[in-house]
């Protein structure tokens, strides 16, 4: 990924995105917990704030994350990483994590997170920019269509968590 860069976020006065650091750590654990809460998952989140911590700024991170503030309040945030892609032969940009206070959504903030996110995938050659939303979120699949994003509904997302993993790995 690119390194970090500003952003046009001229459209939203008094934002700023800024580079998380470790010392986000708890922050970033608050936005994840109202994040799983509003989607109806509060009980999902395991993790604890030095888990976020070693995750996204230890040795080894492979994850970015940045903070949205607005006139110097925090009011949201994005995780993501590089990902790959065999049929473009280029890496890609999956957004993790895209969370805006709820008092903050629809003045831009969210957009202008996006946007940047974009400004980097550019920037670092990225072939595409990915993510994941629940089929239940109609102002987020609206919002993202708004910019141009488009569901990808032949596609069908698998996952392998917990025990079920061990069990699998352990198998033969």
């Amino acid at each position: 990924m690119a390194e970090w860069q500003a952003s046009a976020v001229d459209a939203v006065p008094g934002l700023r995105l800024r580079p998380a650091t470790a010392d986000d750590a708890a922050l970033i654990l608050r936005f994840i917990i109202e994040l799983a809460v509003y989607e109806k998952e509060p009980d999902a989140v395991v993790t604890d704030q030095a888990g976020i911590a070693d995750s996204l700024f230890g040795p080894g991170a492979s994850a970015r994350a940045l903070i949205a503030e607005l006139d110097g309040e925090p009011v949201g945030y994005a995780v993501w990483f590089a990902n790959y892609s065999t049929w473009l032969g280029r890496n890609g940009l999956y957004l993790e994590d895209l969370y805006v206070t709820p008092a903050m959504r629809g003045r831009g903030v969210g957009k202008a997170i996006l946007r940047h996110l974009a400004q980097l995938a550019v920037a670092s050659g990225c072939g595409r920019m990915e993510w994941s939303v629940l089929d239940w979120n109609t102002p987020a699949i609206a919002f993202y269509e708004s910019v141009g994003a488009r569901p990808q509904s032949e596609w069908t997302v698998f996952r392998l968590t917990g025990d079920a993993l061990g069990t699998f790995a352990s198998s033969r």
